[in-house]
C-alpha cells in the first residue's frame, strides 16, 4: 500500500467540540419574510404584456407605436414601484420584466429603422 492510498482511506481529522458560548447554528440563516412565488409573478408578467399590447396597438406607424410603448412602459414602472411599496413584489417584478422587455423590442425596431433608412423615426 502506498502513501496515497492511506491518505484517501483515512478518516477526516476530528473537529473541536463547540464551547457553548455561541449556541445554535454556527452561521446565520437569512430568510425572505415575503418570498416571491411563481403565480403572482406570472400574473404580473401577463398584465404587463396585455398593458403594452393595448397601448402598442394605438400606434399607426413606428413612431406612434414607440411613443405609446414608451408611455406604457413608464406608467407600468410607476405601478411596479407602487406595488413594491404596498408589498406585492412578485406582481411588481412581473410588470417590470414585461415593460422592460416590451420597451426593448420597441427600441430594437427604432434602431433597425435608423440603421437601414438613415433616418431617426421618432421626430
Amino acid at each position: 500500500m502506498n502513501r496515497h492510498d492511506v491518505w484517501q482511506t483515512s478518516a477526516p481529522p476530528p473537529m473541536r467540540a463547540p464551547s457553548g458560548l455561541f449556541p445554535g447554528p454556527s452561521r446565520p440563516t437569512y430568510r425572505e419574510p415575503h418570498p416571491i412565488s411563481a403565480g403572482p409573478l406570472l400574473a404580473g408578467l401577463g398584465a404587463g404584456v396585455a398593458w403594452l399590447a393595448l397601448f402598442g396597438a394605438l400606434g399607426r406607424d413606428l413612431a406612434g407605436y414607440t411613443w405609446w410603448t414608451l408611455f406604457a412602459a413608464v406608467s407600468a414602472w410607476a405601478v411596479a414601484l407602487v406595488l413594491t411599496a404596498i408589498g406585492d413584489r412578485a406582481v411588481a417584478v412581473g410588470v417590470a420584466l414585461a415593460s422592460g422587455f416590451g420597451l426593448s423590442i420597441a427600441m430594437l425596431f427604432v434602431g433597425s429603422r435608423w440603421i437601414t433608412a438613415q433616418d431617426w423615426p421618432l421626430w
